[in-house]
């Protein structure tokens, strides 16, 4: 009931897009999603030792987990001054002396334009922020190209190094520098928590390093610990202590050349021939306090727009609401904030999130309770107001829980990892349900497979713990013995027409598969009915099939 009355206070924004996106067409201007295809791979002599990799220029050591492109509608043609890439060009403050290394970036950028106008598209929803906070910090405006270099402007690649977000801050790094990460939320993702933080690194990078920019910069990517290593050995040959004399790794010895073959192409884009987008300088976003935990669904329909694209700009938030802790607050389209926080104002605190009543029954684990309702122990323990993991049976326990089924929330943490799992690729596909002491390496070799790819088709890092009963997906190009796949699943895609008296529940109870799955493969409502003819596609596990 409360989401028909919401809609109502963003009918008036819900029925004027459309035709602001008609009139934006015949402007002449691109709309929507990004073309699917990156530019043709080169070979690694061309990029200095990079590779393409899931349509995002990489090093070697990197896996990128991308999820479709999150393009950014560019807005109409602006006067001069609003033009943001001029204000960049205007700015540039590094130096730029051409060499082999720079050049051969500039050689591969030059020959793809169709790649730089996408990540710039992309760009459009988070430069702005990040110019700005570079003009109040008094740092060189070339920075603003460097998440081009580490994510492609996509706040949800993830690299098999464990680098996360926009800027592909690690772990401890951001804990360094005060980005919270915990099971709700990863400010990694956050546009604006991540772009404070890369930013306090790298001016305490530039002060680490004297002054020195390239040095900074490519501290930035490998670690200071490692330029001040080559820095020192350089010092006991009697050899230049710049960057462009000292011996890092290919990854590194790439990196500041490609940033400044970047800025080159943005303050010269006629002397390539290349046609860069217009970018608009003015705010896309705005942070808007939410005083409170709020159900992701629920501020989606207030603000008017899909839940997707809320996630888009949200990136930090995990899970189907925001931290019980914090912060409180989200990042929305400027167009819709307005509308949004009057709306949510008119919802009672209590009414942001949905409660369910849970009787403990004997033997229960509080552990057990929270991996039911996908929430925390911590949260449980906040929400009932006790300590320790103590609970009686017969007892009542108070469970924030979703207001939409968890399959809606596609782009969560769980989201994108299911995503991921069941995207259809080559060869054979296998269910593996991890064991005690297993570990990437141990299941790559047991099937065979490279270690980085099984953690990329299961939307994760090598280096990310493994649980228990946890399940990976593999996909081989081997016939999978019997002995191998002993207590595994072997797993094989099937095409299904839907026949007169199907519906979802019986179509998985023929093939032993679960009706969330069926729904989940071919992305349909669970309440509506079958029709006679429909295609299903599903991935059955042929070792649990009647003959």
């Amino acid at each position: 009931m409360l989401f028909k009355k919401l809609r109502i206070l963003s009918k008036f924004n819900t029925l004027i897009r459309p035709f602001l996106a008609i009139s934006l067409i015949f402007a002449g201007i691109s709309v929507g999603a990004e073309e699917p295809n990156d530019p043709p791979s080169p070979d690694e002599s061309t990029l200095n030792g990079a590779v393409v990799f899931d349509e995002l220029t990489v090093s070697k050591n990197q896996v990128w987990l991308e999820l479709d492109p999150l393009a950014q509608n560019v807005s109409a043609p602006a006067e001069p001054s609003t033009d943001l890439l001029a204000k960049l060009r205007r700015n540039f403050a590094l130096p730029i002396v051409m060499n082999k290394r720079i050049q051969s970036e500039l050689n591969w950028f030059a020959k793809n334009p169709s790649y730089l106008n996408r990540v710039f598209a992309r760009a459009q929803r988070y430069l702005p922020f990040i110019t700005a906070e570079l003009q109040a910090r008094g740092l060189p405006f070339e920075l603003a190209l460097l998440p081009i270099v580490e994510s492609a402007f996509d706040p949800f690649a993830y690299s098999h190094g464990r680098a996360a977000g926009l800027w592909q801050i690690i772990p401890g790094t951001g804990r360094r520098f005060g980005i919270r990460q915990n099971w709700w939320y990863d400010g990694r993702r956050d546009a604006v928590d991540s772009t404070r933080g890369a930013l306090e690194y790298l001016t305490h990078l530039h002060k680490l390093m004297d002054g020195d920019w390239p040095h900074a910069i490519a501290s930035y990517n490998s670690g200071e610990g490692n330029v001040l290593k080559a820095i020192k050995r350089n010092r006991a040959r009697s050899k230049p202590t710049d960057y462009w004399n000292l011996s890092l790794s290919k990854e590194t010895s790439a990196y500041v050349p490609r940033l400044l073959a970047l800025a080159e192409l943005v303050k010269n884009p006629e002397k390539y021939n290349i046609n860069l987008p217009l970018l608009i300088d003015e705010p896309q976003f705005v942070v808007v306090d939410i005083d409170g935990q709020l159900d992701l669904a629920l501020a989606a329909e207030i603000a008017g727009i899909e839940l997707d694209t809320l996630y888009a700009f949200n990136a930090g938030n995990n899970r189907w609401a925001t931290d019980p802790d914090g912060p409180h607050r989200l990042v929305l389209p400027i167009d819709v904030a307005e509308q949004f926080s009057t709306a949510l104002a008119a919802v009672p605190l209590k009414e942001r999130i949905r409660w369910q009543r849970h009787k403990i029954k004997s033997g229960e684990a509080i552990s057990q309770i929270a991996e039911q309702y996908e929430t925390t122990v911590t949260t449980i323990r906040t929400a009932n107001n006790f300590k320790g993991n103590t609970i009686r049976a017969g007892a009542y326990l108070m469970i924030p829980v979703s207001t939409k089924p968890l399959d809606t929330y596609n782009m969560s943490a769980d989201g994108r990892r299911e995503s991921k799992q069941n995207a259809v690729r080559k060869g054979n596909r296998i269910e593996h349900v991890v064991s005690s002491g297993e570990s990437f390496w141990t299941i790559s070799r047991k099937y065979n497979v490279n270690m980085n790819k099984l953690a990329s088709w299961n939307g994760t890092a090598p280096r990310d713990t493994l649980s228990i009963g946890q399940k990976l997906v593999v996909w081989t190009n081997e016939a999978v013995p019997a002995t191998k796949a002993s207590g595994n699943n072997l797993t094989r895609k099937l095409n299904y027409t839907v026949r007169n008296g199907d519906s979802l529940y019986l179509i998985a109870s023929r093939f032993r598969i679960t009706v969330g799955d069926l729904v989940r493969w071919n992305n349909i409502d669970k309440n509506k009915i079958l029709r006679p003819g429909q295609k299903l596609t599903m991935f059955v596990d042929v070792t649990k099939q009647s003959s």
